[in-house]
């Protein structure tokens, strides 16, 4: 890896490249204060994957006839083992908790058994929550793939959106409805969403919700869901918070854990020393200069800064998109995309518009600002070094560790 602590241009470098003269910071943003060391972790190998040999294969799933020949089509022979150890529990109508870190397969952990029930009985509706207008997209997606010529349809419901034109999807009663809390609890409040006739409720990324504070909007949605019904939940982690709520929401469930280590474990880390905010930007200008940065993720702290941010870049020839709250849906989809297909060099993100991002093949994560808690740079930094790949993190600090 090579050496990112640039010579400062207000005097001699230290051994981690700090200008002597620079004060040291504690803590941007009003967040908790993090050691930089803490994003210090050189010298890592990809991480070795381990062979995983699944207890089923999907033509083992009791899956509906249409929905196993959709299966064999897409070429879906093998389960993960998020995949390998929910279906069964949730074909046969059991409640689950699902712990798996970002891109196991879980979504198809919970879409294939909601698909499989409703070719069954087309009574049956689900509500599937995510935190993120991005996330619930991409379940939406893999529900239309998975149910592809069986006549089921679902709703998105998310911020950002045209609401009008949500209100009439859901006026077709589509068989599922997949949306963000504070949408549905909107929808719910105008008489437009009715949740008495719901079969299943999927939460999906439950530590990410408690994170972004939208549990009083997610129990105000539980409270009109009926009894019996089937409760599913997916999270990288259970927090005492969630557990309260897990108990309120679930009835004698399975659990299945496949969870790994901290993501951060077999990335490769290293901080960026720039006392000042024209340091950093002339620091991370020069990175671009190294081809090897070629699809990477940047993190600031707001919505502003964001902008700014991919906009500076996109001046100095380095092709960026930026995607925060203030971005339509649509133009956070069309971000996604350009960074996605590799139309844009750099995707400049906050934390909440990155989280449930899924994006393959992200070279490098660069915290422009550092993130409010260190469970939030796990997450930031866990956009890289995924599927055994090698993984680079940079996080720009203040002053050196001592």
């Amino acid at each position: 890896m090579g050496n990112y602590a640039y010579r400062s241009s207000r005097g001699p470098r230290s051994q981690y490249g700090r200008s002597n003269s620079a004060p040291r910071s504690k803590r941007q943003h009003g967040g908790q204060y993090i050691h930089p060391s803490k994003f210090i972790n050189k010298a890592v190998e990809p991480e070795a994957e381990e062979v995983f040999v699944p207890k089923n294969t999907f033509a083992d799933f009791k899956f509906d006839p249409r929905l196993l020949a959709t299966l064999e089509k897409r070429g879906y022979t093998q389960p993960t083992p998020i995949q390998d150890g929910t279906i069964d529990a949730a074909l046969a109508g059991k409640d689950v908790i699902g712990l798996a870190n970002t891109g196991t397969g879980k979504t198809a952990a919970f879409v294939l058994p909601i698909i499989d029930r409703l070719l069954d009985q087309k009574v049956y509706q689900a509500l599937i929550i995510a935190p993120t207008r991005e996330l619930a997209n991409q379940i939406h997606e893999e529900f239309t793939a998975f149910a592809d010529g069986l006549k089921l349809y679902a709703a998105v419901c998310v911020g950002g959106a045209n609401m009008q034109r949500q209100i009439k999807t859901l006026q077709r009663d589509p068989h599922v409805v997949i949306g963000t809390p504070g949408r549905l609890k909107d929808l719910r409040e105008q008489g437009h969403l009715k949740l008495e006739q719901c079969d299943a409720f999927v939460l999906d990324e439950a530590d990410r919700m408690l994170d972004m504070g939208f549990l009083p909007d997610i129990q105000v949605l539980m409270a009109d869901l009926p009894s019996p019904r089937q409760s599913l939940c997916f999270s990288a982690t259970i927090s005492p918070e969630i557990n309260v709520l897990l108990d309120k929401l679930l009835v004698d469930p399975v659990t299945v854990s496949v969870r790994k280590g901290e993501t951060s474990a077999h990335i490769e880390q290293d901080i960026i020393v720039a006392p000042t905010k024209e340091e950093k930007i002339d620091k991370l200008m020069g990175l671009f200069k190294d081809p090897d940065f070629d699809k990477v993720l940047v993190f600031s702290q707001t919505k502003y800064g964001a902008q700014r941010l991919a906009e500076q870049l996109t001046r100095e020839k380095i092709p960026a998109e930026a995607i925060h709250g203030n971005k339509t849906q649509p133009q956070r989809e069309r971000a996604l995309q350009a960074f996605k297909s590799g139309r844009v060099r750099v995707l400049v993100a906050t934390d909440v518009a990155a989280r449930g991002l899924d994006i393959t093949g992200v070279s490098h994560v660069i915290n422009f600002d550092q993130p409010n808690t260190y469970d939030d740079y796990v997450h930031r930094i866990g956009r890289t070094g995924r599927a055994g790949k090698r993984g680079i993190a940079l996080t720009f600090v203040a002053s050196a560790p001592h």
